[in-house]
């Protein structure tokens, strides 16, 4: 387990060297909760590659992505370097097309 400092430098890499990462229970082709398997399920949807890091495997991501983010909860889906939400902010934007735009937009620059 890494200090504070050093697991959000982590965290941070990852997010601005990813275009597209969801932290979630489990992994996007073995997801271990309902929200994080929907949030990973409407990612896939897309078609475009995305990263995931599994947070019941990395204690850094347990306590301190929380601290980076400032959001309570598991999944936690970056896009372009910004948080984008947990599950059923996902689900709500992918259902109305703005989820697509996001990613796009992302994978474009």
């Amino acid at each position: 387990m890494s200090t504070k400092e050093e697991a959000l430098v982590k965290i941070e890499e990852e997010v601005k060297n990813n275009k597209v990462i969801l932290y979630m229970k489990g992994t996007k082709d073995f997801p271990q909760c309902g929200f994080s398997a929907q949030a990973a399920e409407c990612v896939k949807r897309l078609e475009v590659p995305f990263e995931d890091r599994n947070v019941l495997d990395d204690q850094d991501y347990w306590n301190y992505l929380e601290v980076y983010s400032k959001w309570p909860t598991f999944p936690q889906l970056f896009i372009g370097g910004k948080l984008v939400g947990g599950s059923d902010i996902v689900t709500e934007l992918y259902q109305s097309g703005e989820l697509k735009k996001l990613v796009d937009a992302a994978v474009a620059n």
